[in-house]
């Protein structure tokens, strides 16, 4: 379930048009918990290394959903649905100042579009500012935005693997990624060039 789910997902991001980012995608396993997360990253066509935008998307799927899915996969009992975690943290980077907070929080809703039966909640933004050792002195900053929320696997997808409610309800969140990333990269923010 938990891979057709991500595979739900680069297919949507890939209509999309996403590019996405050279070695930014794990798949982790939390042996001593059985946690499992998987985290990718996804930014506009052409935006160079590293991008003026990107989207950083982690799915994890804890024990307990795995527990639930098992248990009905063996015994047709569903108690409760199993559920995949997942974050979005949309982050606009390589900026020549400080940003107001405000800037990003104007353009992002506070919730996703529906992704099955449920939204993303968005939870907060942060500003980064860092300072690089090969330019002293020099600030680079960092804005952006996350939501997180709860992916309910239907019982349709879990009877049936080539059920189409993982691409209908991803491929919704793929056309809001692509949205979010051009809104956010057509705020007025001075940019840094991109690397060579």
């Amino acid at each position: 379930m938990f891979t057709d789910a991500i595979g739900a997902l680069r297919e949507a991001f890939e209509a999309a048009f996403l590019e996405r980012q050279a070695f930014d995608e794990h798949f982790q396993v939390d042996v001593l918990l059985g946690d499992l997360s998987w985290e990718t990253s996804y930014g506009l066509p052409g935006e160079g290394q590293p991008p003026r935008v990107v989207a950083h998307v982690a799915f994890d799927w804890p024990s307990w959903s795995q527990t639930s899915y098992r248990r009905w996969y063996v015994e047709e009992v569903l108690e409760r649905l199993p559920a995949i975690e997942m974050e979005i943290v949309f982050r606009v980077q390589r900026l020549v100042e400080q940003p107001d907070p405000a800037v990003a929080r104007d353009v992002s809703p506070e919730t996703s579009p529906l992704i099955g039966d449920e939204r993303l909640e968005r939870v907060g933004t942060t500003v980064e500012i860092a300072y690089p050792d090969e330019t002293p002195g020099v600030a680079d900053f960092a804005i952006e935005v996350t939501y997180e929320g709860l992916y309910e696997l239907a019982e349709e997808t879990l009877a049936d693997g080539a059920s189409t409610l993982l691409d209908q309800h991803f491929g919704a969140l793929g056309g809001w990624i692509t949205a979010m990333l051009v809104k956010l990269g057509d705020l007025k923010l001075e940019f840094r060039p991109a690397e060579g």
